[in-house]
């Protein structure tokens, strides 16, 4: 099968499905209007509600969301062969993904710019949402650890991305700097600063091989740095760094897409790896967990959390949650599917596969699957003559870079979350965003450092593709219940609900039976704690949602 022309098919479903499936949701589901109030506009306050342009906005969701997560699960998951993996891609992203972003998006414009785990006292009651607020957390806490062990590892194996992260850094302070005292938009300023940034990544390696400090620098006091940036990125105003970083860094990948599709137009590789391979070894089953393997780049709870806690506080005008929410997802897929056809087409012959993906324990860690979509990626850019190295370089920066924007956004919404149920516990001290991010960065680096190099976070690794789809599912829970209070048409977001809900509480149960056996007991033990927290959410939510209905036809009875 010819990878070009899969990636044109699916990228075709992609624009059908904004341009049909997004409008009705828009229009029909959700109806949203350019007049309606929003609460950047209401709530101003120049550090989180902070009205931004469409564009900008979208640069800061989609970099946010499309972390490292869309390319470690779909590189991982092609071990069941291409054909499920690139089916559950294209066809969650369309009719799952996008649906729960958008959602997500909307109920939280309708509701101040709050959260989903906050809008959940709501809609469900005060318990379900302190439950939910804990899921949330716990699944934050460990993207902090990991997502910072994640970009340090890729510092250390590739010293040649530093220079140019720092310099993005360093130019989008200046770049927020500029637009905010000028009070101009930073569109356009945006793409001289981006040629630089370009620039930077040619000379990454040379700057690398000139300071040696750089190559010397351990995981373990990566993590650190990483971590005390992430609390420092989280307290600055939107405006200062989120914003300009975010929108480079949507150039970087919007450069990074085309060239990669160009390259695999050019290059037209044939993908001779297995299409199926339902029993690969070591593997668990392809059903449930090919749908929590792939999570980012079909469906994913987090993407939930940053559309409720950052995304909802940016936005201008309410008809920009559907390019924003709904088209950001559908970023968001295609970086998924290039991180399928990089782990099937862009090995040479199936020889080099079959060694890569032996077996599940061989390519279960994050450096493999890292590997694969970077080696690969190079293939596809060195069809457009671009030199092996510096093709590696160019994909570990964009990697980074996202990693690094999923890490400082989650942090964000770690301190919001934490503010939250300080509020709402009464918990004075904790409402402050100085102390509430001390807090979520402190307890990421207390994790992270537990173990040897920074490693931590991988201890409770094996619980965020669970948790995170666990997440989802009550998202979509918590919207469904709201749509069908308001009167509005509800199954676009119930049956997703209920397919993700089913398939991650059978691979949740399948993970902590296998915890208990193996006597891992941390993991067994948190593990049990988030399945109980979500299943007595799911049942309120449904009983709740069983009895609106009698309700209604109660009422229409009479």
């Amino acid at each position: 099968m010819n990878a070009a022309w899969l990636a044109i098919g699916v990228l075709a479903l992609f624009a059908v499905g904004y341009r049909c499936y997004a409008g009705f949701l828009a229009r029909r589901v959700f109806a949203l209007l350019p007049d309606e109030p929003v609460p950047s506009r209401e709530l101003e306050d120049g550090v989180d509600y902070v009205p931004t342009p469409k564009h900008i906005l979208w640069g800061h969701h989609y970099t946010s969301i499309a972390g490292a997560a869309p390319i470690v699960g779909p590189a991982l998951a092609v071990i069941w062969g291409w054909l499920p993996a690139l089916l559950w891609v294209a066809l969650g992203t369309v009719f799952m993904g996008a649906v729960h972003d958008f959602s997500a998006l909307v109920i939280s414009l309708r509701k101040r710019g709050r959260s989903i785990g906050d809008i959940t006292d709501e809609i469900i009651g005060p318990r379900a949402r302190t439950l939910f607020l804990l899921i949330i957390s716990i699944l934050i806490w460990i993207v902090l650890a990991v997502f910072a062990y994640v970009i340090a590892t890729l510092f250390v194996g590739n010293p040649g991305a530093v220079f140019p992260i720092n310099i993005q850094i360093v130019l989008a302070l200046a770049l927020g700097w500029w637009a905010r005292r000028r009070g101009a938009s930073i569109a356009l300023p945006s793409l001289a600063v981006y040629a630089l940034l370009l620039v930077a990544v040619f000379y990454g390696n040379a700057v690398a091989e000139a300071v040696p400090a750089i190559a010397s620098l351990s995981v373990s006091t990566w993590v650190w740095l990483l971590l005390v940036y992430a609390f420092v990125a989280s307290v600055l105003p939107v405006w200062a760094l989120l914003q300009p970083r975010d929108f480079l860094n949507s150039h970087q990948l919007l450069t990074a897409l085309t060239l990669l599709f160009g390259g695999l137009l050019v290059l037209r590789p044939e993908i001779g790896v297995p299409a199926v391979q339902l029993w690969p070894e070591g593997a668990p089953p392809i059903v449930p967990f090919l749908f929590i393997t792939i999570a980012c780049g079909a469906i994913s709870g987090f993407h939930g959390l940053v559309s409720s806690g950052t995304t909802s506080k940016q936005v201008s005008c309410m008809t920009d949650a559907k390019p924003i929410g709904y088209g950001g997802m559908l970023g968001e897929g295609t970086l998924g599917l290039l991180a399928v056809l990089a782990a099937t087409a862009g090995f040479a012959t199936v020889g080099p596969w079959h060694d890569h993906y032996a077996s599940w324990s061989a390519v279960s860690g994050l450096a493999p699957k890292l590997e694969a979509f970077v080696t690969g990626g190079a293939v596809f850019l060195g069809a457009l003559g671009v030199p092996l190295a510096t093709g590696k370089t160019f994909i570990a920066v964009m990697v980074i870079a996202f990693a690094a924007t999923s890490l400082d956004t989650g942090a964000r919404i770690q301190r919001l979350l934490i503010a939250e149920l300080a509020q709402a516990y009464e918990v004075k001290p904790l409402t402050n965003r100085f102390t509430a991010s001390a807090l979520g960065i402190g307890l990421a680096l207390i994790l992270a450092v537990t173990q040897a190099g920074g490693r931590g976070g991988l201890i409770l690794w094996p619980l965020f593709g669970t948790t995170n789809q666990l997440v989802a599912g009550v998202t979509l829970l918590v919207v469904s219940l709201w749509l069908k209070r308001s009167g509005r048409p509800y199954l676009y977001t119930l049956l997703p609900m209920l397919f993700v809900a089913l398939a991650t509480l059978a691979a949740m149960v399948g993970e902590v039976m296998g915890y208990f056996g193996e006597s891992r007991w941390l993991l067994a033990g948190l593990g049990s704690f988030i399945l109980a927290c979500d299943v007595w959410i799911v049942l309120e939510g449904l009983r709740l949602l069983a009895s609106d209905a009698a309700e209604t036809r109660a009422e229409a009875r009479s």
